[in-house]
């Protein structure tokens, strides 16, 4: 809880924080607090009146600690009763600091960013500290807050499992509703997200309620939110302010208590600087800033969750798999461009070709795969996307509307990809 000050230690951020200004985040219980701060400010917490940032909690001191903002970033216990301990330990930026009072995080951008991207000591994510628990300790430090967060990452690295979990840690009591807006046009994804009235269009035989009326009391979370034109982002602006909306063809506002995790593949900040993204949005949306590292970059977790995927798939065939040690070597050998989306497709062709035990020969590539030419002049993420969805047309048995389902787009998009990407067409359904 924070306690009112000529200098709320909360505010909006907005246009003047792109100055490269620092943030002081205080994470604690549900509570996200924060307060921008600069070079040389030496900023005193606790629940006193000579305290710069007041906490009004009785287990915090009244001047419990102080943090000092220079070219390093230090924090001191101030001799608190009950307190850190901690003598002027150095902390780094961008990484949360455990403390009694809960964690504080001192961020090098004005935007509320907690990046997974790893030190190179932290290439294997072997250790509690690597990047990737790192963002895990922090989503489930905020999820029970009200803040929006932003989660960025390569295709497949698992954005829609970390929304989902955020949800199930929010202790929201309505549903967790996920929309992909890249798998709409302009007009369909405007009438998935608001909903329409009986009239509203040609077609528009009764009233539909949007995904945001469905969410209510849970979370929205909006998949690819990069792709949506800059009219539905006016739109959904509209909305996140006033907590309200209009239905298309409709008068009468509905209002709404949602919860907005948002996921890209793209970094919005270059997609505000291009122009295709909503500066005032992207503050609306980033309240935080998770971003969840490559697989390739998580090491640790390719065997566990190979083996959580073998051990999935065992209980609904009621065949029990195991995992051969050169197998697992294998998988551990493995490049991975396609994350945990690619470990995924990989675990269930090997379980079809495979017997009690995977083998090494269980997860080689169809060999009518590999005989497929790829058109020249792709870049390295449209061959990724290639590769996936060839992947995904073969566990389909080239069924479309199953393999678009699979991807998470539309039937639509699929065919278009297959032609733009020269893939040999499928039977038709």
């Amino acid at each position: 809880m924070v306690d009112p000050s000529p200098e709320p230690a909360t505010r909006p951020l907005s246009d003047e924080d792109d100055d490269g200004g620092l943030t002081l985040l205080v994470l604690r219980g549900g509570d996200v607090i924060r307060r921008p701060v600069a070079l040389g400010d030496r900023i005193t917490i606790g629940r006193g009146e000579a305290a710069s940032l007041r906490l009004d909690d009785d287990s915090i001191s009244r001047v419990h600690l102080e943090v000092v903002v220079g070219e390093q970033i230090t924090v001191a216990d101030l001799g608190s009763s009950n307190g850190t301990r901690i003598r002027g330990k150095r902390i780094e930026a961008n990484v949360p600091q455990r403390v009694a009072l809960g964690e504080l995080v001192v961020l090098g951008r004005s935007s509320l960013v907690v990046e997974g991207t790893p030190r190179p000591e932290d290439a294997d994510a072997e250790s509690s500290d690597g990047p990737m628990p790192r963002v895990r300790r922090l989503a489930e430090r905020v999820a029970p807050s009200e803040i929006s967060i932003v989660l960025q990452g390569e295709t497949g690295v698992g954005k829609e499992v970390m929304a989902r979990r955020i949800h199930e840690l929010s202790g929201r009591a309505g549903p967790c509703v996920p929309i992909n807006c890249a798998s709409f046009s302009e007009a369909l994804l405007e009438s998935q997200l608001f909903g329409h009235e009986k009239g509203a269009f040609t077609g528009a035989d009764a009233v539909k309620t949007g995904l945001l009326e469905a969410a209510n009391g849970g979370t929205v979370f909006l998949d690819e939110v990069a792709e949506m034109s800059l009219a539905i982002q006016a739109k959904l602006l509209r909305a996140l302010e006033d907590r309200k909306f209009f239905r298309v063809g409709g008068t009468k506002p509905i209002e709404v208590d949602v919860r907005f995790v948002c996921a890209s593949n793209r970094d919005l900040r270059q997609a505000v600087a291009d122009g295709a993204f909503r500066r005032d949005l992207f503050h609306r949306l980033a309240g935080i800033v998770l971003t969840i590292p490559p697989l390739r970059q998580r090491g640790s977790e390719i065997v566990p969750l190979a083996r959580e995927l073998i051990a999935s798939a065992s209980r609904s065939s009621g065949r029990p798999v195991d995992l051969s040690p050169q197998a697992e070597a294998w998988l551990l050998a493995q490049p991975w461009e396609g994350n945990v989306r690619e470990l995924r497709n990989v675990i269930e062709r090997a379980l079809v070709l495979g017997g009690d035990t995977l083998t090494v020969d269980d997860f080689s590539l169809d060999p009518a795969a590999e005989a497929d030419p790829v058109p020249e002049g792709l870049s390295a993420e449209q061959r990724q996307e290639r590769e996936q969805i060839v992947e995904a047309l073969r566990l389909t048995a080239g069924n479309q509307t199953r393999a678009a389902k699979r991807l998470g787009i539309s039937r639509r998009t699929l065919i278009n990809r297959i032609e733009a990407y020269a893939i040999p067409r499928p039977q038709k359904d």
